[in-house]
C-alpha cells in the first residue's frame, strides 16, 4: 500500500517502480488504484501498455484493477458499494498474483481508509520538507520537538488496531524520504533528526530516501521506469544519476524484504531490481 493523505509526494511513481521491480524479479504482480477521481497509477499502467504496443516491446505488465466510483445517491450506500468492489478486486488478484500493490489518492477518502486496513506493508513517501512532515506530526517551530501526532498518523494507528481485530494481522509501516536534496543542507539534517525521533514514537521504519531527479517526471507519459531504460530502442548507457537512482530503488526493495541476495554485484548494476517490505509500531504520540 502506498499511502499519504497529502498529494504530490510521489506515491504513484514509487508504486510503479516497485511494481516493475517485482515483475522483473519474476513475481506475479497485481495493482489496484483507489484514486477513483485522478487515477494516476491507472494512467501510468495504460501509458506503459500503449508504449509497449506502439514499439512492439515485451515489457512486463501487472494485472491492473481500477475501482470505479459508485453512483449511489447517499454516502453510506456509495461507500458500501465501493468497498465491495475493492474487496472483489483484491480477492481476484490475491488468487492470481504473488503480490498486490495498491495506490491511494491524496486526501483521506473513506475508500482509502478501507484500503489501508488491508495492507501488510504501508509505504508513505514524504517530500523532504517540514511542510510535508506535518502529515506525520506537529513539531515546535523553534526546537523541532515533536508536539503531537497528526491526523494521518492517528488514522494509521486506528487501522492497525482494526486490522488486528479483524484477522490478527499486522501492518508494517515504512516512511520513505522522497525528493531529497543533493546538498547536506540544514533542512535535510533537521528533517533526519525529527524523523528519527518519530520513527521510534509512531512505529515506522525510515527508508534511506530517494533523491530529486527530473527523470522520474519524464517517464510517466511512456509508462516506463528506470528499470526499463536499457530495453528502450536506441537508449544510451545509463547516466551516473540514473544508476544512483536505481541503487536507491533497490535499497528500498531490500528494506521491504523482497530483494534476492544471491545476485552477483555486476548483475545488480546492470539490471537493478526491487522488492517489498515492512515495519511495526506502537501508539502515536499525543
Amino acid at each position: 500500500m502506498l499511502g499519504n493523505s497529502k498529494g504530490g509526494t510521489g506515491k504513484s511513481t514509487t508504486a510503479m517502480h516497485i511494481v516493475v521491480g517485482l515483475l522483473r524479479e519474476g513475481y506475479r504482480v497485481g495493482t489496484i488504484d483507489l484514486d477513483v477521481q485522478q487515477g494516476t497509477l491507472t494512467r501510468y499502467v495504460d501509458n506503459r501498455r500503449q508504449f509497449a504496443s506502439r514499439r512492439n516491446m515485451d515489457l512486463p505488465q501487472p494485472i491492473h484493477q481500477t475501482i470505479t466510483p459508485s453512483d449511489r445517491p447517499d454516502i453510506a450506500s456509495k461507500l458500501a458499494e465501493e468497498r465491495v468492489r475493492f474487496k472483489t478486486a483484491l480477492a481476484m488478484l490475491d488468487a492470481k498474483c504473488d503480490i498486490v500493490v495498491i495506490d491511494t489518492p491524496g486526501g483521506e477518502t473513506r475508500l482509502s481508509v478501507v484500503g489501508h486496513s488491508y495492507a501488510d506493508t504501508l509505504i508513505t513517501p514524504l517530500n523532504d520538507s517540514f511542510i510535508d512532515l506535518d502529515v506525520l506530526a506537529r513539531v515546535d517551530p523553534d526546537t523541532h520537538a515533536v508536539q503531537r501526532a497528526s491526523r494521518y498518523s492517528a488514522m494509521v494507528w486506528e487501522i492497525r488496531k482494526e486490522r488486528a481485530r479483524r484477522d490478527q494481522g499486522a501492518i508494517d509501516w515504512v516512511v520513505l524520504r522522497n525528493r531529497l536534496a543533493h546538498l547536506n543542507a540544514n533542512n535535510k539534517r533537521a528533517m533526519g533528526d525529527v524523523l528519527g525521533t518519530l520513527a521510534a514514537r509512531l512505529g515506522f521504519r525510515l527508508a534511506p530516501g530517494m533523491s530529486e531527479r527530473v527523470i522520474f517526471r519524464e517517464l510517466f507519459p511512456t509508462g516506463l521506469t528506470l528499470l526499463d531504460l536499457s530495453e528502450e530502442e536506441g537508449s544510451s548507457k545509463p547516466s551516473v544519476s540514473q544508476v544512483s537512482a536505481r541503487r536507491e530503488l533497490r535499497e528500498l526493495l531490500e528494506l521491504i524484504g523482497f530483494a534476492k541476495k544471491d545476485e552477483e554485484p555486476a548483475l545488480r548494476a546492470a539490471q537493478p531490481a526491487f522488492h517489498a517490505a515492512a515495519v511495526g509500531g506502537d501508539a502515536p504520540v499525543h
